[in-house]
């Protein structure tokens, strides 16, 4: 089961659109996956159409990250509906907030590892679309995961952010888990038409060289508009949503060869 953290240190990046997206190529792929809504704001279990009633979620895990409490915080996605497919979410919750102060302890770090080990079988691709900050949640996650996907925009922030991003998963890497590694930056939102995106993507490339991965996602609304309605982006209809699409299935080989992520229907090692 690979571990994959989606991460980004400033807020408004489209971090959570690209979590879906990710999610939306693996479940096109039947790639069995596991979406953990790890940000308070909980969009990632909205863009997934999940039932929430009844259900525990990623704070009763938190809280006791036994494997009974686990499989009651992970539901099925509506998105199940429209193929076959293992698709599904630990649920979000604004009460994760609670477990998001900047100086967790160490057990506390390790209890979505501790978590994610109780379904370790059942799943071949687990995304984290974590809080966009470096507090305890993030820490929490990262300390979970095998990579981390670092989003970003071509804007003069969003680059300080990015590399704020790189320096801290090598602290993480070199005090805490040893496995962690980056998988690279993803820029997010770009206009090919501005001078000022090119600027920027240059200034990555300059800053991180091959950190900075390709394809790089243009702005489009379809996206939104997929997440929006609830539905994965790889059914939306639209030249422009197949684009996009196609953009995120590169990004998932890319995760997939990484992680040695077995390809269905390819016989398991």
């Amino acid at each position: 089961m690979h571990v994959l953290s989606v991460s980004s240190l400033k807020g408004g990046v489209g971090k959570t659109t690209v979590t879906l997206g990710l999610a939306s190529a693996a479940f096109a792929r039947g790639v069995r996956t596991l979406v953990v809504d790890l940000d308070p704001q909980s969009d990632v279990s909205t863009g997934m159409d999940i039932q929430v009633a009844g259900r525990l979620n990623v704070a009763d895990v938190l809280a006791n990250p036994k494997e009974k409490t686990v499989k009651q915080a992970i539901t099925s996605s509506g998105w199940a509906k429209v193929h076959p497919g293992t698709i599904d979410v630990m649920i979000g919750s604004p009460s994760a907030i609670n477990f998001d102060g900047p100086h967790p302890s160490v057990r506390d770090v390790w209890k979505l590892e501790e978590a994610l080990a109780t379904i370790e079988g059942d799943y071949d691709l687990v995304l984290i679309d974590c809080a966009p900050s470096l507090n305890a949640l993030t820490r929490t996650a990262w300390a979970a995961s095998d990579r981390v996907i670092v989003v970003t925009e071509p804007g003069l922030f969003s680059v300080a952010a990015a590399d704020r991003a790189l320096r801290a998963i090598e602290e993480i890497r070199r005090g805490l888990s040893p496995r962690l590694q980056p998988l690279g930056i993803v820029v997010n939102r770009v206009r090919p038409q501005s001078i000022e995106h090119q600027f920027r993507i240059k200034e990555l490339r300059d800053m991180f060289g091959p950190l900075v991965l390709a394809p790089q996602l243009p702005e489009r609304t379809s996206l939104q508009q997929a997440q929006g309605a609830a539905k994965p982006l790889h059914i939306w209809p639209g030249d422009s949503a197949q684009e996009l699409a196609a953009d995120f299935d590169v990004l998932l080989d890319r995760i997939m060869r990484t992680g040695r992520i077995p390809v269905p229907g390819e016989a398991r090692a």
